[in-house]
């Protein structure tokens, strides 16, 4: 076998869309569900498609056998592929206290058993669901065939010490059900420009922006960040514009993209998030031309969900921009599978 026929034969990532870069279209009742996915389909922006339980469908975690049904029906009739189902933690939804470890197991089997009947391999989870909640749920994981994936979302990191405790039950578990699933907002290289077009029509004072921005680019964690950025805004912004300054640091993080080669054998799945292009095509917040050949190189074969997150400063519908994100991701792939 030649070398062009072992790279053409190699596995690959696979794109895909969550349901949540539509959210504006969704919310706007400018599109159904079933139209959603018709749309993914017919602008190419599958094959894989991510849902939000609780956003998408009526009654969840309950799934009736008739939208079971329908739901496999139109995946097969447009050609998609079910690559991952979000489900909730929602520990607090009793005002005044949080569920205990028997409760929240409780409350995530239902959404485990409803990717499973959908027809989803994996589950993305939250980190308000314990260590030793999803210890407690792996039986019934393996019983199901459904994978369960800890979103690593910013302001978390393979080294931050919540992401680490679910490491080292994972290595104690030592079961296939385990997984994780980075969220590129951790490896981004700066905060998007739109964000911070609203913070300045907000009102918030550009040196002020710019002393979050200079704390934001540190090794310090999101609370130190905070903390710091409450020492130089003292007195001078109110606690409104002062939380929404500080909320870049809970979204946006500057982990290096080679660090999620050191958990690179249990990703099962990539949320791909991203803002905005310029004028060349590319991302300017995510590194995706160093992002997506760590991932590639290493062989990893799942879905990543494009997963625009505009509807905080956009009221686009969200389609172009995932074309975009499409078209980005093919040309960055196809040059880093090249032979060196």
């Amino acid at each position: 076998m030649t070398d062009g026929a072992a790279t053409a034969a190699a596995p690959a990532l696979k794109l895909g869309s969550t349901l949540f870069s539509y959210t504006n279209a969704f919310l706007r009742l400018d599109h159904s569900f079933e139209q959603l996915l018709a749309q993914i389909a017919a602008r190419g922006l599958g094959p894989g498609v991510e849902v939000i339980g609780f956003q998408s469908i009526r009654g969840f975690p309950t799934v009736t056998d008739e939208f079971a049904q329908r739901f496999r029906e139109l995946v097969a009739t447009h050609r998609l592929e079910p690559s991952c189902l979000a489900i909730n933690g929602d520990v607090a939804l009793r005002r005044g206290t949080r569920m205990t470890t028997e409760e929240s197991v409780a409350y995530h089997e239902p959404q485990l058993r409803a990717a499973a009947k959908l027809g989803f391999p994996l589950v993305r989870y939250q980190f308000t669901a314990s260590p030793e909640v999803i210890r407690q749920l792996v039986p019934l994981a393996e019983r199901l065939g459904v994978k369960m994936g800890l979103e690593i979302h910013a302001p978390q990191g393979v080294h931050t010490p919540e992401v680490l405790a679910y490491r080292e039950m994972y290595a104690r578990v030592q079961s296939p059900s385990l997984g994780f699933i980075p969220d590129f907002g951790a490896s981004a290289r700066g905060v998007p420009p739109p964000y911070l077009d609203i913070l300045r029509a907000q009102g918030t004072p550009p040196e002020l922006i710019a002393a979050a921005l200079e704390i934001w680019a540190t090794d310090d964690q999101a609370p130190s960040k905070r903390q710091r950025l409450v020492e130089v805004a003292q007195g001078r912004l109110d606690p409104l514009k002062l939380s929404a300054l500080a909320v870049i640091f809970n979204m946006f993080s500057p982990q290096p993209a080679a660090a999620w080669l050191e958990i690179m054998p249990q990703v099962i799945h990539i949320h791909g998030k991203f803002y905005g292009f310029d004028a060349a095509g590319s991302e300017p917040c995510i590194p995706y031309e160093e992002l997506l050949p760590v991932f590639a190189k290493a062989g990893f074969n799942g879905f990543m969900s494009s997963e625009w997150e505009g509807h905080m400063y956009s009221l686009d519908d969200g389609f172009d921009m995932v074309a975009q994100h499409h078209a980005l991701c093919r040309r960055i792939l196809a040059s880093s599978l090249l032979p060196a």
